[in-house]
């Protein structure tokens, strides 16, 4: 039976550059909060703009002998990692449960969800394939090639620490990419005890290099702007997103991003309401809500309104919430005041202007950064939590007439991560899915990531594609040779 301080101390705690751990300059720590409670977890170390540039000389002094290393090769460390992350599924997901919040059964799910990352790029690493073709006048030929396109620096969010840092990890080692990752401040155990899970898998030095800082503007944009890194992955929220695509267009460097979200779900009449109900929670409540993929406006039309919320509340209220370490918990902590703050604005403001609380819609007395499950109904649509990520365990209803009225508002957003519809009518499933402006679709289900698809939004929702065939095409450069006969 493991422990969580005996998960806590097994972590190491400093700074993972050129294959050594080293103290941060100066010796500065930052704390690790456990958002259940709001006691410190434990310290890491704080890098600083010194301790950033030390990282990437790592990474660019190992990436030409990484580049060299056999495609099999690359992709046996991946194997092996994501069999270590697979045996010690238990640890890890205690581990996440401390630093982030989520209940256990959750991050259980996000460590094998992670770990599957490893194993795609892993079968991927000897697939990254060329072309040759005869020259259209005869008398030459095109060799098509493609390469790593160079040391890169990889920034993950706090909410699903493991898998998004395996979901960039894996095509850049597949790829033959050096790295610089950059975990949030929030949740640095996760990245700290993978980096630990990469060496024992054999990833030579200087190839993965972690910066763990409390100043991740002032220890990343000298690296942005530094020109030797070629590539820049980010996953977080828009506003950082743009600012972060200035700073790249310094060096024109290579930029992937996967952004906020602003999620509708369509539930027209003829769909089968309990499978309907039973995507809501899965799209609402997976990970607190905290998920940029999470349902953020639940459209339903006019005729099923009624049911659909009576069912929906009454699966809400009757939700367990408490520390993600209690047995059943199915409702955990918010990551930090700050998120509490923001999802009571938004509740309170959706009230203000009209719309009731069925369930919920309040915090929690006592420690943690707790929340209740909410439902909301007759929502406005000048709500601000209409325009506005809620990242939280708040489900606003509103109602729809048409199939133009709710294609239409569902596209009022100026994001277009996921959108998701339930119907039985197979031509509007199709004729919906095309209209609705998303990366990506959840047709009659209410989870679409899968290390296997294309991971990925539209207008500020981001840029590129995480996972799938094409994920690893974000890592490398294609290169044409003009042969003359």
């Amino acid at each position: 039976m493991v422990s969580e301080s005996g998960v806590v101390n097994a972590v190491e705690k400093e700074l993972f550059i050129g294959g050594k751990w080293v103290p941060a300059s100066g010796g500065r720590t930052l704390p690790v909060h456990d958002p259940s409670t709001g006691t410190v977890l434990c310290e890491v170390a704080d890098a600083s703009p010194a301790d950033g540039v030390a990282a990437l000389d790592a990474a660019v002094a190992a990436q030409a002998s990484w580049a060299a290393v056999a495609p099999r090769e690359r992709g046996e460390i991946l194997r092996r990692a994501y069999q270590l992350l697979t045996e010690r599924n238990e640890e890890l997901a205690l581990l996440m449960t401390l630093e982030m919040g989520k209940p256990l059964a959750e991050s259980r799910g996000e460590i094998t969800y992670a770990a599957e990352f490893f194993r795609w790029f892993a079968e991927e690493a000897v697939r990254v394939h060329g072309d040759y073709a005869v020259a259209p006048n005869g008398a030459g030929r095109f060799l098509v090639t493609r390469q790593p396109v160079g040391p890169a620096l990889l920034i993950t969010p706090w909410n699903f620490p493991m898998a998004m840092g395996t979901r960039k990890i894996g095509p850049a080692v597949a790829a033959g990419c050096t790295m610089v990752i950059k975990p949030a401040a929030q949740t640095p155990l996760s990245m700290l005890a993978l980096a630990g899970i990469m060496v024992e898998a054999g990833l030579p030095e200087g190839v993965l290099n972690v910066l763990t800082t409390s100043d991740s503007g002032g220890v990343m944009e000298p690296l942005i702007r530094d020109g030797r890194a070629r590539k820049l992955s980010f996953t977080g929220s828009t506003a950082v997103g743009r600012t972060l695509l200035e700073q790249c267009a310094d060096k024109v460097l290579r930029t992937s991003m996967e952004l906020g979200g602003n999620a509708p779900f369509v539930v027209f009449e003829d769909a089968d309401l309990d499978a309907a109900i039973e995507g809501a929670m899965q799209a609402k409540m997976r990970n607190i809500g905290e998920a940029c993929t999470a349902a953020n406006r639940i459209y339903v039309q006019r005729g099923l309104a009624e049911e659909f919320s009576r069912r929906l509340t009454e699966r809400m209220s009757a939700l367990p919430l408490g520390r993600g370490t209690e047995d059943g918990v199915v409702v955990g902590p918010l990551i930090d005041e700050a998120a509490v703050s923001k999802v009571t604005e938004l509740v309170q403001d959706a009230v203000s202007r009209g719309a009731r609380v069925l369930t919920g819609g309040s915090t929690v007395d006592g420690p943690g950064n707790f929340y209740q499950a909410t439902v909301l109904t007759d929502v406005p649509s000048d709500a601000r939590l209409t325009r506005e990520e809620i990242f939280g365990p708040v489900a606003p209803i509103l109602t729809f007439d048409t199939e133009d009225e709710v294609v239409a508002a569902a596209n009022d957003t100026e994001f277009g991560l996921v959108s998701y519809l339930y119907t039985s009518d197979v031509k509007r499933a199709l004729r919906v899915a095309e209209r609705l402006e998303a990366g990506m679709i959840g047709l009659n289900q209410g989870i679409v990531s899968n290390p296997a698809a294309p991971f990925g939004g539209i207008k500020a929702s981001g840029l590129g594609r995480e996972g799938g065939s094409v994920g690893i095409d974000e890592f490398l450069e294609i290169k044409y040779i003009a042969v003359s006969l």
